[in-house]
C-alpha cells in the first residue's frame, strides 16, 4: 500500500515489536469503548515510512457514526508550528529576519513597549502578549473577523517586557497572519495552502474551510469545554469556527496530513526547509533570552513554534521521550510529537479538550515509544 511519497508498512517493517503492538492497538480501543475519549485516531511514522491510520470511537457526539482515516480533527493548538514554519520560510528567502521588530511590517503595533516586540518573540512566547485578548469570548460570541482579534492585539497591554519572561500567547500568533499577509502579498490561508500544504500533500488541511466546502460531515465534534456549552454558533464545533481559520489553532486536518507535516521535520526539513532551519525551529530557543529564569529556559523551552518536552510538567508529551524531543499539544485534545534522536514521530487525535490531568494521550504515547526495538530501522520488503 502507498501514502503518497512514503510507504505504509507493517509494524514489523517501522521496526515495531508485535506483541508490544497489539498491546498499544488494545489500549487505543479501550480509551473509546470505557468513553475515556469519544474519538481517538493516530499514525506513527518514520523518515520514509508510517504505519496505518488508526481509527476509534465515533465522529459525532451521542450518535454512532464510526470514524475512518479520511475523518477531519479541529487540530487546535497543533496549528502554531505550521505558522511558525511558512514565518520561517520567508526568513529563508531573505523577506523577513528573526529580530525584525513587529512595528516595521505592522505600523498599528506600536505602543509603548510594543515597539520593541520582535518576529522571534512572537514564535517563542517571549512577547508579553497574552494567551487571549479580555474580550476573546465576546469576540467569538458576536462572530467577529480574525481582523478583530488583530486589532485586539494591537492595543492590549503587554504583561511584561519583550525577552524578559516567557508565557504561552496564542495571541502573538495572531499577529503572524497579517505578517505573512504583508511579505508575501496573498492571504495568510492561500499561502499556507500553495507553500505548505500542497507541496507536502496535505490536500485535507484547510486554515478555514469554504463557505460551500462539501466536507462537513466528515469533521469530528468535539466535546466543547463548559464555557463554550450551548455556543453552538460560535465555539469549536461551530460553522463561524471552522471558516474563521485562526493562525493560533484553526487548522482542520487529518491524521494523515499533519503525520505528512511531522514527517517533513523528520526529514530535516526536505522538501520545504532547510536543515539549518529545522535545527534552530526544534531546539531550546529561550537560551537567547539572557533575563529569562533557568527554570524556565532549561526545563520548559520552546523552539520556534515548537515546545520542548517539559518534563517535569503533566503535559510532558511522553515520559520516555527525552527532553529534546519536540512536539505541541491542542487544546481540542490533540498531540504531535517528534524524537529526531530515534527518527520517529507520532499523531494522536482526539476529541476531548484537555483538562489537568495527565492526558491518556501520554499513556499511549509511552506505549508506542516502548513498543519500538533498539538497533537499525528495518528494510522495506518489495511488494512486487
Amino acid at each position: 500500500m502507498s501514502d503518497g511519497p512514503r510507504r505504509v508498512v507493517s509494524p514489523e517493517e517501522m521496526g515495531l515489536q508485535p506483541e508490544r503492538w497489539e498491546k498499544v492497538l488494545s489500549f487505543a480501543k479501550s480509551l473509546t469503548d470505557q468513553d475515556v475519549l469519544p474519538t481517538l485516531s493516530f499514525q506513527v511514522v518514520r523518515p520514509d515510512r508510517a504505519t496505518d491510520v488508526f481509527s476509534f470511537g465515533t465522529r459525532s457526539l451521542g450518535e454512532s457514526k464510526p470514524i475512518d482515516e479520511r475523518t477531519l480533527f479541529l487540530v487546535a493548538s497543533l496549528t502554531k508550528p505550521m505558522v511558525a514554519m511558512a514565518i520561517l520560510m520567508l526568513v529563508e528567502r531573505g523577506e523577513l529576519a528573526l529580530n525584525d521588530r513587529v512595528m516595521k511590517i505592522l505600523p498599528e503595533f506600536k505602543e509603548g513597549p510594543k515597539k520593541t516586540v520582535t518576529i522571534r518573540h512572537l514564535l517563542t512566547h517571549t512577547s508579553g502578549l497574552p494567551d487571549m485578548l479580555p474580550n476573546n469570548q465576546e469576540l467569538r460570541m458576536s462572530q467577529s473577523p480574525l481582523s478583530a482579534f488583530v486589532e485586539g492585539t494591537y492595543k492590549v497591554p503587554l504583561d511584561y517586557s519583550p525577552g524578559k519572561g516567557t508565557q504561552y500567547q496564542s495571541m502573538g500568533y495572531s499577529l503572524l497572519a497579517p505578517i505573512i499577509e504583508a511579505v508575501a502579498g496573498e492571504s495568510y490561508q492561500q499561502f499556507m495552502r500553495l507553500e505548505v500544504f500542497e507541496p507536502l500533500g496535505m490536500m485535507d488541511t484547510w486554515l478555514g474551510v469554504p463557505e460551500d466546502f462539501p466536507g462537513l460531515d466528515r469533521i469530528a465534534e468535539v466535546e466543547v469545554p463548559e464555557p463554550q456549552q450551548g455556543g453552538t454558533d460560535w465555539n469549536w464545533n461551530s460553522r463561524y469556527w471552522r471558516q474563521l481559520g485562526a493562525p493560533w489553532g484553526g487548522a482542520i486536518t487529518t491524521t494523515a496530513d499533519v503525520s505528512r507535516f511531522c514527517q517533513c521535520m523528520l526529514n530535516h526539513g526536505t522538501p520545504l526547509w532547510s536543515a539549518a532551519t529545522v535545527r534552530e525551529a526544534t531546539s531550546n530557543r529561550l537560551g537567547d533570552f539572557p533575563s529569562i529564569s533557568s527554570q524556565d529556559r532549561d526545563a520548559r523551552g520552546w523552539g520556534f513554534g515548537w515546545r520542548m518536552n517539559w518534563k517535569e510538567q503533566r503535559g510532558a508529551f511522553c515520559d520516555l521521550l527525552p527532553p529534546h524531543a519536540y512536539g505541541h499539544w491542542g487544546a481540542t485534545g490533540t498531540l504531535c510529537w517528534i524524537d529526531p534522536g530515534r527518527k520517529i514521530a507520532a499523531v494522536l487525535l482526539a476529541t476531548r479538550s484537555i483538562d489537568r490531568e495527565v492526558s491518556p494521550l501520554v499513556k499511549l504515547s509511552n506505549m508506542i515509544v516502548s513498543s519500538f526495538a533498539d538497533g537499525e530501522i528495518p528494510s522495506i520488503r518489495s511488494r512486487s
